[in-house]
């Protein structure tokens, strides 16, 4: 793998800065007059952190800014928000200490061997990478444990705290649009005794006469649909009367209005219509969901990221010539499976479940949807990198009510842990003896 002499992109815990070792080694001991003791510029509790600690993080946030063609504050302000956060990720290491947790060696080599993989490289070359950079492999280490140290005490004390309540599901659905909306459908039968338009006020009397002589039958116990064969002139009447499931849009309002407030089993009428006089009666109610119909897929990619080791110019050229050598017959799985840094894909030959609308991020899901189906597509650039994509299936399917609230529920959860994991670290912050010296001393 081609490599610079930029950092090595330290990402594979997810977090953009890789956390520094906060214990003071680096200051070393005079032996004689000419030789300075390393500024402190924070005391938390009772470590210390160096300014070289700081300008080394600052330089970090410089470098992942320029990654992610960011821009970064003033000079100043840069360094105050840098060392908040390494007074705040000393603070938290302290807590882990204090409650014993720790990062056993098997752990702590599995997230290096992680790391490498990611940068593609193996541990060895990774360490020779780092030490090449100026950096200590062993510094190195120590950095992936504290974060892991971090994460581990932040779980303990924060992520099993956050709950999210079924009524909090249902105000978020609501609040977006996303609830599927209920449907009520009715199950009606009814007898029609109809009166012709030109009919005379005595004939017109006779038919409601005759309906309510019905409705007494029915009333005295005479099967309604026994009824509505024998006297209903309505089409559905060798169904007993029955209009079958149908949403209260596919009935008369007469209908809907007349049986607003029944239930189940309940006998209305007669309602007149323009058509005649109605028995109606309610046999059922139900409620469902409306689901609505949306666009999913299946596809495979490859992915070149974009860091220290490799430009986007880079990334764009390796693609299109795996692209070409597709072209020339070699399989995309294959060149997924070696060529491909998404860890959680290539070994699949780089094949992804199935993706609703919003399941990826839009760059890719945008080239995804303009794809033919066996298409691969150009170079795409996405937060994660470069890809190459192609479409496997597609197909129409209803999103369930379990699946929005699914992701309601994920989307809440988010939210909230960030606010604890705010609320949590100023706590700690507040129970620990700080002492931040001036910038000028």
């Amino acid at each position: 793998m081609k490599t610079s002499n930029k950092s090595l992109r330290i990402s594979g815990l997810g977090v953009l800065f890789f956390v520094a070792s906060l214990t003071g080694t680096a200051a070393s001991q005079p032996t004689s007059s000419n030789r300075l003791v390393e500024r402190v510029v924070a005391i938390v509790n009772t470590q210390v952190i160096l300014e070289s600690d700081l300008r080394r993080r600052m330089q970090q946030a410089a470098d992942s800014a320029k990654t992610a063609k960011q821009t970064l504050p003033p000079q100043e302000v840069l360094r105050k928000q840098v060392l908040e956060r390494l007074v705040n990720e000393q603070a938290i290491l302290q807590r882990a200490a204090s409650r014993g947790i720790e990062v056993d060696q098997a752990t702590l080599q599995r997230a290096v061997e992680r790391i490498a993989e990611q940068n593609g490289l193996s541990v060895t070359a990774l360490r020779n990478q780092l030490e090449k950079e100026g950096v200590s492999f062993s510094r190195f280490r120590d950095d992936i444990r504290d974060e892991i140290l971090i994460s581990r005490v932040r779980e303990r004390e924060v992520d099993s705290r956050v709950n999210v309540a079924e009524s909090e599901v249902d105000a978020f659905l609501v609040s977006q649009g996303q609830r599927l909306a209920q449907i009520d459908e009715w199950l009606v039968s009814q007898i029609l005794l109809p009166v012709a338009s030109e009919a005379s006020a005595p004939d017109k009397a006779a038919v409601k006469s005759k309906a309510d002589a019905v409705l007494a039958r029915i009333r005295g116990g005479e099967p309604f649909a026994v009824a509505a064969r024998k006297e209903s002139a309505s089409a559905d009447k060798e169904q007993g009367g029955s209009l079958g499931w149908r949403t209260t849009d596919r009935l008369p309002e007469i209908f809907v209005k007349a049986l607003q407030g029944a239930g189940p089993g309940e006998i209305v009428g007669p309602i007149q219509s323009a058509g005649g006089w109605h028995i109606l009666r309610l046999d059922d109610r139900r409620s469902q969901a409306q689901r609505p119909v949306v666009d999913i897929f299946r596809a495979r990619h490859i992915l070149i990221r974009v860091d220290g080791q490799t430009s986007e110019e880079a990334a764009s050229r390796r693609l299109q010539e795996l692209k070409r050598r597709m072209a020339l017959g070699e399989a995309f799985g294959s060149l997924a499976r070696s060529f491909s840094q998404d860890p959680g894909s290539a070994a699949r030959g780089g094949e992804l479940d199935w993706a609703y609308p919003g399941d990826l991020v839009p760059e890719f899901e945008r080239a995804a949807l303009q794809l033919r189906q066996g298409q691969v597509s150009d170079p795409v650039r996405t937060v994660f990198g470069f890809h190459i994509i192609e479409v496997l299936e597609r197909k129409r399917e209803p999103i369930t009510e379990d699946r929005l609230r699914l992701l309601a529920r994920l989307n809440l959860r988010d939210r909230k842990l960030v606010e604890a994991v705010d609320e949590w670290t100023r706590e700690v912050r507040a129970n620990t003896y700080v002492d931040i010296k001036p910038d000028n001393p």
